[in-house]
């Protein structure tokens, strides 16, 4: 580090110095013409005022003194500005070649992969602790996006490691003759088998929609009308739980929305799923519609297992498990949610979740612009 300092400061001091160099000859060249061209006929007409003689030896004697005077002022007054834009350029540049050289190490140190390196507080002037601030506010995003890959990839390894585990030992136990393949087996096959596929495509579909690729026929829509077709299609699944599934959309008249409808039907399927997972029998999930601000305002909101805040917080992250119910599931890829939220985004409008408290119940909201 020391190394990089000082190949820091020998680049900055000289360009500092030269700079200054530069200003103040120019402003010496600039004075000097000045005084050469005003100076003398004023002082002339002076000494002619004065009562000296046109073209007299003191006259030529007292003009001469005053050139001689004033270059040896103006030499004397350049010399002492480079004295001192000499010392102002050494003090900036000791005062910057450290808060430079951190920054400098910071970067290269960010570049290797070590995302947690941050630039210290430097004191060295607003632009400077602007400079580092936004510095270390790139790092921790940059290790925050770190730390979400090196998640996603231990929970896609947990993802794919009970279906392939379940393939393995139907693999071996078919060879092996320990098997045989019927009815039991090939469900259980096929029922591993369709969640790899499930989870790939997910996984695929994430991706698209987070990078902004993501297709959409957006078309106009009444709000009352998509979700009666998300309440018919769950209404089956909720009755066979005895789950009580409410619609209200009476706010809802009049209300349409610019909206994929397939990629809607997609998002409503994920939540309503989701609430239909984490809510007991007996319990009630609520779909409702309302307007507020300008906007088409949908919530989905259970009578279950709630969230503490640490899940709501990580609710729409890939893979989140945030408690043994998700967990132990086996139906869903754990990126519903993810995918939800990546398609509402794409529709430019907000998906969010909130929760009082475990066992309280949970409310995921979705926000979209009114058609027009």
């Amino acid at each position: 580090m020391n190394k990089r300092v000082n190949k820091l400061s020998k680049g900055l001091a000289p360009r500092l110095l030269a700079g200054q160099i530069l200003v103040l000859l120019a402003g010496a060249l600039t004075a000097g013409l000045v005084a050469a061209v005003i100076g003398p006929p004023i002082f002339h007409d002076h000494l002619l005022q004065a009562g000296h003689q046109e073209n007299t030896p003191e006259l030529v004697h007292i003009e001469m003194a005053f050139r001689d005077a004033s270059l040896i002022a103006l030499g004397v007054s350049l010399l002492i500005s480079l004295t001192g834009a000499t010392a102002v350029a050494w003090f900036l540049a000791r005062r910057l070649r450290q808060p430079l050289a951190q920054m400098t190490y910071a970067a290269r140190e960010l570049s290797r992969g070590h995302y947690s390196t941050r630039v210290p507080h430097v004191g060295a002037g607003t632009e400077l602790e602007t400079l580092a601030g936004a510095f270390n506010v790139m790092a921790a995003r940059l290790e925050g996006v770190e730390d979400t890959r090196r998640r996603m990839l231990s929970d896609l390894a947990h993802e794919l490691r009970t279906p392939i585990a379940t393939l393995s030992a139907y693999h071996e136990g078919l060879h092996d003759g320990v098997v045989t393949l019927g009815d039991d087996s090939r469900l259980a096959l096929t029922a591993q088998t369709e969640r790899l596929a499930r989870l790939a495509e997910d996984i695929n579909e994430v991706s698209t929609a987070e990078e902004g690729h993501l297709v959409l026929d957006i078309q106009r829509h009444k709000v009352a009308d998509l979700l009666w077709a998300a309440y018919g299609d769950m209404r089956d699944s909720y009755s066979e739980k005895g789950i009580n599934l409410v619609l209200d959309v009476d706010q809802a008249t009049g209300l349409e929305t610019l909206v994929d409808p397939v990629r809607f039907a997609q998002v409503m399927t994920n939540l309503l799923t989701n609430a239909h997972r984490h809510t007991p029998a007996g319990g009630t999930v609520t779909l409702t519609a309302t307007r507020e601000d300008g906007e088409a305002i949908i919530t989905v909101t259970d009578t279950g297992d709630g969230m503490t805040p640490e899940q709501v917080q990580h609710a729409f992250e890939r893979f989140y498990r945030g408690d043994s119910a998700r967990t132990n599931d086996q139906r869903g890829s754990g990126i519903g949610l993810t995918i939800s939220k990546a398609i509402i985004d794409a529709h430019h409008g907000g998906l969010t979740a909130s929760s009082p408290g475990p066992g309280k119940g949970s409310c995921f909201t979705i926000s979209l612009s009114l058609g027009r």
